[in-house]
């Protein structure tokens, strides 16, 4: 079975979600078996493991609709995409397709690094449910990051193909312990992620407002706007921007923090979650359906549209014990998540597609 897999999603300089999914998987996948890489720009082999590559047209260029032309030229048996927008007229190859999230049906605000034309068609895609049908129903089979993300693709009747799940996994630096921890070396929250509207950071700020001697650490890049507005949604709070943190900087962060805290109203997985339970940092977050399959008994919720709602969940990692025993269960929880075991699965999706194509064809 000759497996490609659509690297052209990875980002230049630094990972984003997608691309950190791909490079990670990828990775983990030509463990267990041979894999060709296919890409855009050389300069995304410096993000991405040593492994047999091919060069095809950018994901956002006009050709893509027809960039299986290119890639036939491969002789593939299988090519596998971390996102659901590869072309596919004219493939002679099974494909499999990936949906990281539903997130724009409900909140239509596109990535704000698309060029415009992308997020304009951004946004008439997901005006409606059948592009994505459309879609969806080319590939031969379809992988969701959760079994959230996929309960939805069934309840939207978004394919008729199979759905395997293949989950994100936590990317920890080797020499950050992974163990768990008696008390938080700091009262500091840290958030980690965007700050598009759906992600809800303002009710963070508003909470650390209530929450008299913390500090809410914010470690992405941000924009002056977006400064200015947080800090004026709560004028006592202590924030500390971090302004786009290397990832020493934020694991340090994490391993001295209370709690990572995320308001989020809508997610696909939640990786910033299950990288902070990992190294044993308790994580406070919204009460959504996602959160509750990634953080089970280990996290703390709360509502998302109230803030003293947040502040009384963190309060709550205060009584005797109670941080502890949190640390210890996010240890444990979190080691489900890895990428070696979301490359066992995608591998077995593949051969079972695979398989399934071919008896088809001879029978």
């Amino acid at each position: 079975m000759k497996v490609v897999f659509d690297c052209r999603y990875t980002r230049i300089g630094r990972h984003d979600g997608i691309s950190r999914y791909t490079a990670s998987l990828v990775a983990e996948l030509a463990k267990l078996h041979d894999v060709t890489m296919l890409i855009s720009d050389r300069a995304q082999l410096d993000m991405l493991p040593a492994l047999p590559w091919a060069m095809a047209s950018a994901p956002t260029s006009v050709r893509e609709p027809l960039v299986a032309l290119q890639v036939n030229a491969l002789k593939p048996d299988i090519v596998f995409s971390p996102m659901q927008t590869m072309g596919s007229f004219g493939r002679r190859y099974r494909l499999v397709l990936t949906v990281h999230d539903l997130i724009y049906y409900r909140n239509r605000t596109p990535p704000r690094d698309l060029p415009a034309f992308v997020r304009g068609l951004w946004r008439l895609y997901h005006l409606a449910w059948w592009p994505q049908r459309a879609l969806l129903n080319r590939a031969d089979a379809v992988v969701a990051v959760s079994h959230t993300t996929r309960d939805l693709i069934a309840r939207h009747r978004l394919t008729r193909r199979p759905v395997y799940v293949v989950p994100n996994a936590p990317q920890v630096p080797p020499d950050v312990p992974s163990t768990p921890r008696q008390a938080p070396a700091t009262k500091s929250l840290v958030y980690m992620g965007s700050f598009m509207p759906y992600k809800n950071v303002e009710t963070l700020v508003r909470a650390t407002q209530l929450l008299p001697g913390y500090e809410l650490h914010l470690m992405s890049k941000v924009s002056d706007v977006q400064r200015e507005r947080l800090t004026a949604a709560a004028p006592r709070a202590t924030l500390v921007f971090h302004d786009g943190a290397s990832d020493a900087e934020y694991f340090a962060a994490l391993r001295d923090a209370t709690a990572l805290v995320t308001a989020s109203l809508d997610e696909g997985f939640g990786i910033p979650v299950v990288e902070a339970m990992r190294v044993g940092t308790p994580a406070v977050i919204s009460d959504i359906p996602i959160f509750r399959e990634i953080g089970a008994d280990a996290a703390v919720y709360a509502d998302p549209h109230d803030a003293s709602s947040f502040a009384r969940a963190v309060r709550a990692l205060e009584a005797p014990g109670e941080w502890a025993a949190r640390s210890a269960l996010s240890v444990e929880r979190a080691s489900a998540y890895t990428w070696a075991g979301s490359a066992s699965a995608l591998l077995g999706a593949l051969t079972e597609v695979e398989s399934a194509g071919t008896a088809k064809a001879s029978a």
